[in-house]
């Protein structure tokens, strides 16, 4: 029986920019964690925005459930990339992140954070919500129908 092929591709630097694109152009994903009652997999859907240096950065609130279990295990996924109006949804670019989350100075970012998301004026000084930085370790980018890349940490930084 012969090998079956590898359907992930050589990341080159279109795959790069597209994953930083993706980044950079999103403002909610689905964060999967570690449920620390029950040790199964949570999937939620949080805001987010690139941070000055392109980690992604969510404000979660004390009382979700999300925050208690990256206070327990802050390995984390997150999925970015929304389908587009036409089409098959599978066929749209999307890039899941495997990250850690980073609790980050919320003071220091709240200008950043709320210019590319201002909706979050209505809480973002409520004093259960806090500042998490994804730091990404690795990532699988789908860039559509049979354009799938593994990128690392560096990949996900732009050139400068």
């Amino acid at each position: 029986m012969a090998d079956a092929p590898n359907p992930i591709r050589d990341t080159d630097d279109a795959a790069r920019t597209q994953a930083r694109g993706l980044i950079g152009a999103a403002r909610f994903g689905a964060l999967g964690v570690t449920d620390p009652e029950t040790g199964a997999p949570m999937v939620t859907r949080i805001a987010v925005v690139p941070g000055p240096d392109g980690a992604p950065l969510t404000l979660i609130s004390d009382l979700s459930g999300h925050s208690a279990a990256l206070a327990a295990n802050p390995a984390c996924s997150l999925l970015l990339g929304e389908p587009g109006p036409r089409g098959d949804p599978l066929t749209h670019p999307r890039i899941t992140l495997q990250c850690i989350a980073q609790p980050t100075d919320k003071t220091t970012l709240r200008e950043h954070y709320l210019t590319l998301y201002p909706k979050a004026q209505l809480y973002y000084d409520f004093a259960d919500f806090r500042m998490m930085r994804l730091q990404a370790s690795h990532a699988l980018l789908n860039g559509g129908f049979g354009k799938a890349f593994l990128l690392t940490s560096d990949d996900l930084v732009a050139p400068g």
